[in-house]
């Protein structure tokens, strides 16, 4: 899967631009502010209708402007060329197609085009909450088989349904309280929630077994040393069945008027040496761990639908020693890769074009450096 062209209209700080990348590696080069991460972050938008910097999406059209289009040609392994279109809008639905035909949901658009994205915001996955791990997890899951991102999707609005109802009922020391009415509707959303979260559940505990060998792997490799890794996902409610686990925790659920068990409140263990990496790994070993883990997931979506994702490395060679930026690049599998950076490149990059980005110009050649309104 390649990207061959993408076109920005009122995008960021582009008010136009127009890049064409090599099926190998393409460097994007610039100081700070000026505008090579909003072409990842264009390139990584198209793939999932989403930002990676976790920013709204009218934070995304240029000032003065009331909306921004991002179009991109992708080339598929079996020979299909792909246009896909967005249109964001300050005011109205932003606006999705593939080829010219309108997308009526925004999963529709998930698999037309693949992307791992690596940025020195990837630490989060380390050192922040829960959330991020889940989100981590289900995005891969997503990459691999779009089918899950309807079960996530479902494990949502369950969620919200169930929680809704609960404060509906309000405040309850126990189940005993409860009118038949009101149990008989609970009793449904449990049977609707442990059946998708189960499912939801099941698929993160087989995606997570596949990745810890290939994030040992990866984190031998960038270590350049044996170092123990694991990746565990052991939840309480598995062990007992999520239907069990939501009438054992009811009466706690009715005094919290909250959902307190399931998928949506899980977290993924991440361990180096055995110790907790989020409270006992230095920044270092925290950092490489961040960068296995998206090598792994790489690999494997990669492995499981046949061909690799674009790879997108946003500044996060500079975050590293030269020794772990040439084996990060070593350890690369074949396929596209666009690396931006402010600081050059390693001789290991190799890059087969090289781009200069100036408040938001892109040339062959560094153009004066300008700044960024």
């Amino acid at each position: 899967m390649f990207v061959e062209h993408l076109t920005l209209t009122n995008f960021r700080n582009y008010e136009e631009a127009d890049v064409s990348f090599t099926h190998g590696t393409t460097a994007l080069l610039g100081a700070n502010g000026q505008g090579k991460t909003s072409l990842a972050e264009a390139l990584t938008y198209l793939a999932t209708l989403d930002s990676f910097r976790g920013v709204p999406t009218d934070t995304l059209i240029r000032n003065g402007a009331d909306t921004a289009i991002l179009r991109a040609t992708v080339k598929h392994p079996d020979g299909r060329e792909l246009l896909i279109e967005v249109e964001l809008s300050r005011t109205g639905r932003n606006k999705a197609q593939v080829n010219k035909q309108r997308l009526v949901r925004n999963r529709d658009l998930l698999g037309v085009l693949r992307t791992t994205i690596f940025s020195p915001d990837d630490l989060a996955l380390i050192k922040d909450g829960p959330s991020e791990r889940r989100r981590f997890i289900d995005d891969a899951l997503v990459a691999i088989a779009v089918k899950h991102d309807a079960t996530r999707r479902d494990v949502e609005r369950i969620v919200k349904q169930r929680n809704a109802l609960l404060k509906q009922i309000g405040y309850r020391s126990s189940a005993s309280q409860l009118t038949s009415e009101q149990t008989v509707t609970l009793d449904v959303w449990d049977e609707k929630f442990a059946l998708a979260g189960g499912a939801l559940g099941d698929a993160r505990a087989q995606l997570v077994a596949q990745l810890q060998p290939l994030v040992n792997e990866a984190y031998e490799h960038l270590a350049s040393k044996p170092t123990p890794t694991d990746v565990v996902y052991e939840p309480e409610w598995r062990r007992i069945g999520l239907g069990f686990a939501l009438k054992e925790n009811r009466n706690e659920d009715l005094r919290r008027t909250s959902t307190t068990v399931g998928p949506h409140r899980d977290d993924i263990e991440l361990l180096i040496n055995g110790l907790p990496a989020r409270t006992q790994a230095s920044q270092g070993e925290q950092r490489t761990l961040a960068l296995a883990l998206r090598l792994a997931t790489h690999r494997l979506v990669t492995e499981e639908v046949g061909a690799p994702p674009v790879l997108v490395l946003d500044d996060v060679l500079s975050e590293l020693d030269p020794s772990r930026a040439t084996a990060l690049l070593q350890y690369m599998p074949m396929g596209q890769v666009i690396i931006t950076s402010a600081s050059g490149l390693p001789p290991a990059a190799q890059p087969e074009r090289v781009l200069y980005i100036t408040a938001g110009k892109i040339s062959e050649e560094p153009l004066q450096q300008g700044s960024v309104g």
